[in-house]
């Protein structure tokens, strides 16, 4: 009999899948910071409605340097895991028990995991520095550069497209209640409950930000592609924007406890 591979060797090892776990920990927080802002914004205190508003709620604290590199460093397991996942399929402690895990379309959703996770512990690092400028502005700035050009335009409205994709894929996957898939237990109807709500409510609003970003290439306005943050304040521009609001902040809140759940039932 072969040896196993070392990749194999790193996967089933309990500390390496327990660093990875206790990145779902850190994305619940976030979760439940981006809830926080939301909630603020709906108050009239403002705020910045995405990890980089997360983060500055954070760095605002005695020991706000700490706790952000802790975020950072809690996610990098995480994203690694993700990675496997996109070379190998999920699940790779299974050693492919379900054929589906190692389809193309699985090893792009664990490979932009990846890149999110990636993002948001560079977002982390930047305000652990003292580098605080929200992501909105920087995703304006970018915008901004990228509609002087046809080519720039078609790649924002080509971003766009992928954004509201994904947040459709993820209220359909709560609606259909598919994240069950991605436990090793049903969790029980509270678990199913967060789930169903948070990918609904959370997906949603992605979808609305992917719309934002084609809309604002289309109407070379910059600063509708400022990300998840212009996407809540739309909502809250609305005639109906409290309820809206209080809808997207109890959906993040919701995805954020569903996330500790992960922490403790997620299929690895």
């Amino acid at each position: 009999m072969s040896e196993p591979l070392p990749i194999d060797r790193l996967v089933q090892h309990n500390g390496i899948r327990r660093a990875a776990r206790a990145g779902f920990i850190a994305s619940g927080s976030l979760h439940f910071l981006i809830a926080y802002v939301i909630v603020r914004i709906a108050s009239g205190l403002g705020g910045n409605a995405d990890p980089s508003g997360a983060m500055a709620t954070v760095a605002s604290t005695t020991d706000g340097a700490v706790i952000l590199w802790a975020i950072a460093v809690a996610l990098v397991p995480l994203a690694a895991w993700r990675l496997a996942e996109a070379i190998f399929g999920l699940h790779p402690t299974e050693r492919g028990s379900d054929p589906d895990d190692a389809s193309p379309g699985n090893r792009l959703k664990a490979l932009g995991l990846v890149a999110i996770y990636c993002s948001v512990g560079y977002t982390s690092v930047r305000f652990a520095v003292g580098s605080r400028q929200p992501s909105s502005e920087q995703n304006s700035g970018l915008s901004f550069v990228l509609m002087q050009s046809l080519p720039g335009r078609a790649a924002l409205i080509a971003v766009g497209v992928v954004i509201a994709v994904i947040g459709g894929y993820y209220a359909y996957k709560g609606a259909s209640r598919r994240f069950v898939d991605d436990l090793t237990t049903s969790g029980g109807p509270v678990v199913i409950m967060l789930g169903v709500y948070g990918y609904v409510a959370e997906g949603l609003v992605y979808a609305l930000t992917g719309i934002l970003v084609i809309v604002a290439a289309v109407r070379t306005d910059p600063t509708q592609a400022a990300g998840l943050d212009s996407a809540v304040k739309t909502l809250g521009a609305t005639s109906a924007g409290d309820v809206l609001l209080g809808f997207a902040a109890l959906g993040f809140f919701a995805y954020g406890l569903y996330s500790f759940a992960l922490a403790r039932w997620a299929r690895m």
